[in-house]
């Protein structure tokens, strides 16, 4: 009988299912039209593109059935966060981040240690809650987010090493928290107090044991994979495995084993898998593939991170804020706390130990106070079931994790611009600005010209007025490219740099021939393929000798900071 009844409901039930994922891809389309709309007006307004994100998501927070949207901390721990580490690995040369492999450890390991117990410590004496529950917060709340703050950086122009501090310690950070934070939530849930000997075991077996998963899988994808297949689809499919596969493997080890329980870090195991592919894989695989790997990373993290944004501001619900202001000040003045107790001394102790490659007091400035919680805090946040801790200790750590990622998106997210500007950290050099402003004028003379040519030729203008307001046109345009030949001779380097973006531009244009060739058959598909190929070969070496330029500029930076 019950077969029967299942056999009856099974059409329905098939129909209600198929309703469920059109609507979650309608939701998700929808997500990413209102991405692509927000991009283009953040062109117009100083306002930073993740912060504009996190606001439309607080006001669509206000139209729940608008999207129909569902998030949960497996969506965003497993299928947003794995992609935007992997590409911020990507580009993260190892030749610069070993310089600075020691404080950029101190501070992901023994920063979100620290940071665990001073913040934890102070929750416990102003909200009276467990020791467990404590913890918990404090380690899910010390998974730094600089992706607001690393776009400001390739904006401004800031030192490349400032970058790999920041970013480089957020990347490994972000395992630490999640590590630290499953600890906790074990202390909570056990009979018996977890020992310390056992928990520092559990960590560094989870964290080394991440590392080393990441390690293995992109060795293998860089060296037998990218280096033997000569095809950017293959390989491009193989690295988008490889960064979901890499966090799989790691949090499913004892499955792949026979172990139970037994589980890594996915988020270490994503870091290392990405630094092999970037600095090993990138290197055995052809221009063509690296041009496209570049393109499709770049293209995905836009993608991933318009959500993790988006949902940012879905998720956070201003309703609960009011009631909760008391625990979500203590929870942000905890966070500012320890977080500058942790950069400048941390540093300091660094710098006594390594005073020849000390963090310069600017630095550590920006580093202080770009300290922005994001996707990881409010994805484990999300992840408190109300068993552990009961329903409502488990409330007030998400209503405070929301404030606290709310505050350092919005407060710290929207000044950090203002503060790189105040200690001149901006690598905006006076003759760059120069030359800029004289090819502005000169593109502007030109755009002048060209119109008394049209109103001229359509027979508005009379043609002894075009004759005389000509004249002046040519003159001034003369004087300008007189101006501009005298600026470039006076900096020689800015020519250069003209030089290889007109280069770049030119190729970019033959590509574009080259493809709207094949696209009206007037060559075949075995032409286009060889002639791209040997486009991208040029682009490759032309990327080569800028990359050579930058690297001298930073070498010349940090020598004199």
């Amino acid at each position: 009988m019950d077969i029967l009844v299942l056999a009856d409901n099974l059409p329905k039930l098939l129909l209600a299912e198929e309703n469920g994922l059109v609507q979650q891809e309608l939701s998700l389309m929808v997500l990413l039209f209102i991405a692509a709309m927000v991009a283009i007006v953040v062109r117009r307004i100083r306002l930073p593109y993740t912060v504009a994100l996190v606001l439309v998501g607080l006001v669509l927070s206000f139209f729940p059935n608008f999207l129909g949207f569902s998030v949960s901390s497996d969506l965003i721990l497993a299928i947003l966060v794995p992609p935007l580490i992997f590409e911020a690995t990507l580009h993260i040369p190892w030749r610069k981040l070993k310089k600075d492999l020691l404080p950029v450890m101190l501070l992901a390991v023994g920063g979100t240690l620290v940071g665990t117990f001073l913040v934890g410590g102070l929750v416990v004496q102003f909200l009276h809650i467990s020791w467990a529950a404590a913890l918990a917060f404090g380690a899910l709340i010390s998974a730094t987010d600089p992706v607001a703050v690393i776009a400001f950086f390739r904006s401004l122009g800031v030192s490349k090493r400032l970058t790999i501090l920041v970013e480089g310690e957020s990347l490994f950070n972000d395992g630490v928290a999640i590590v630290i934070f499953n600890l906790a939530l074990a202390a909570g849930t056990l009979s018996e107090p977890l020992g310390l000997g056992e928990a520092l075991q559990e960590f560094f077996v989870v964290g080394f044991g991440g590392l080393a998963v990441g390690l293995v899988l992109g060795y293998v994808v860089s060296y037998i994979i990218l280096k033997n297949v000569d095809d950017h689809l293959i390989e491009t499919a193989t690295t988008v495995a490889l960064a979901f596969g890499s966090f799989v493997v790691a949090e499913s080890f004892g499955q792949f084993v026979g172990v139970e329980g037994l589980h890594f870090s996915g988020i270490l195991a994503v870091v290392a898998a990405g630094l092999m592919v970037g600095n090993i894989g990138f290197q055995n695989t052809s221009p063509t593939t690296k041009l496209t790997l570049d393109n499709f990373w770049e293209f995905l993290s836009f993608v991933v991170n318009s959500l993790v944004f988006l949902v940012i501001g879905l998720e956070i619900e201003l309703a609960q804020l009011r009631p909760n202001i008391i625990p979500i000040i203590v929870a942000v003045l905890a966070i500012i706390f320890s977080r500058g107790l942790i950069i400048y001394t941390f540093s300091w102790v660094y710098g006594r130990v390594r005073p020849h490659n000390n963090i310069p007091l600017k630095f550590q400035h920006v580093m202080y106070w770009g300290g922005l919680r994001g996707a990881i805090s409010l994805a484990l946040a999300l992840s408190i079931e109300n068993a552990v801790f009961g329903a409502d200790v488990a409330l007030e750590l998400r209503v405070m994790t929301f404030g606290v990622v709310l505050f350092t998106l919005l407060f710290q997210g929207m000044t950090i611009e203002k503060l790189i500007d105040r200690l001149k950290l901006a690598n905006k050099l006076p003759q760059r600005v120069e030359l800029q402003r004289r090819q502005a004028t000169l593109f502007a003379k030109w755009a002048g010209k060209n119109e008394l040519d049209r109103l001229r030729d359509d027979g508005i203008l009379f043609r002894d007025i075009w004759e005389s307001m000509n004249q002046v046109y040519d003159e001034e345009i003369l004087e300008k490219k007189s101006e501009l030949r005298a600026h470039l001779q006076d900096f020689p380097e800015l020519e250069q740099e003209m030089y290889l973006q007109a280069r770049e531009d030119a190729l970019n244009a033959e590509r574009s021939a080259i493809g709207e060739a094949s696209r009206r058959g007037v060559i075949s598909n075995e032409v286009h393929d060889e002639l791209i190929i040997e486009l991208n070969n040029r682009v490759a070496a032309l990327d080569i000798i800028k990359k050579n330029r930058g690297l001298d500029v930073e070498d010349r930076e940090n020598h004199h900071g």
